[in-house]
């Protein structure tokens, strides 16, 4: 059993204040703390159906505002009591993410979506895979067991097409590409130094996880409709944003010895390094 992990003993509380341990089920327990980072612009609606499915047992929250116009910070901090805050002072979600994974001092981050459409119930497998022995857990809606709301045909069709482009590139076997539902160990970040403000970041990050040899590990994940509000996305906008960050990073020399890809034991697809 890996020695982020032990099985809870009946009747002992994993929370005395000898043990390094948090309870995750009555069965379980883990030992790095987790940090849930939710970059928001105007989601006071939504924010209530994002935090009722976080888990009890994470951390801390980290939300980055974007100079919101309602109620988002307030409504924030009703629903998290002592919930961190930081204002962002750029613009795009990139600069958002890079802002709130500054301000975590968790050993687990994870990045999570304001809009409802993220399930924080499944934040439980991403760490899971992390304490199992992955760098990165990366979630798929289209591995075994994903699934989506939200996507229209051509978005499908372009995610599909530059997916396969990522692969074929870096050698990747990523089942998705543009998701933004991920959990990674804090010291990856040394590792792929983030630099991109956009939406793109999250294929940016995909990209780089691979070309700094890191083990990936795919989570099944459902992503459902954004529950209020209208989306900022755009297929071919963002798609063509998108394929630049791919072609940029083609053309970077990998510096250093690059570890080769590793497969997660048994790995099944939907799981990928």
């Amino acid at each position: 059993m890996s020695s982020f992990l032990r099985p809870a003993v009946e009747g002992q509380d994993p929370l005395i204040s000898d043990s390094p341990y948090r309870p995750v089920s009555s069965h379980l327990a883990i030992a790095p703390p987790v940090s849930v980072v939710i970059p928001a612009m105007n989601e006071a609606e939504n924010l209530p159906y994002v935090f009722k499915t976080l888990p009890a047992w994470i951390h801390e929250v980290i939300l980055v505002d974007g100079n919101s116009t309602d109620d988002t910070v307030r409504v924030a901090r009703d629903l998290w009591p002592g919930i961190k805050v930081v204002k962002q002072r750029g613009r795009g979600k990139g600069d958002a993410l890079i802002s709130g994974f500054a301000a975590c001092t968790g050993e687990i981050i994870v990045m999570v979506d304001a809009d409802g459409s993220a399930d924080g119930h499944e934040i439980v497998s991403y760490v899971s895979a992390l304490v199992s022995g992955a760098d990165f857990a990366k979630g798929s809606r289209f591995a075994n067991g994903g699934g989506t709301d939200d996507m229209t045909p051509i978005r499908k069709l372009g995610n599909r097409v530059l997916c396969a482009v990522v692969n074929a590139k870096f050698g990747a076997r990523y089942t998705d590409l543009c998701y933004g539902y991920n959990a990674f160990w804090r010291h990856c970040l040394d590792k792929i130094d983030l630099d991109c403000t956009g939406f793109e970041v999250e294929t940016l990050m995909n990209i780089r996880v691979v070309k700094a040899g890191l083990r990936v590990q795919e989570i099944p994940s459902h992503e459902y409709v954004r529950i209020h509000g209208m989306s900022n996305l755009s297929a071919v906008r963002d798609g063509l944003r998108v394929l630049r960050v791919i072609l940029k990073e083609q053309g970077k020399r990998r510096t250093g010895r690059r570890r080769p890809p590793v497969f997660a034991p048994g790995a099944s697809r939907g799981e990928v390094s």
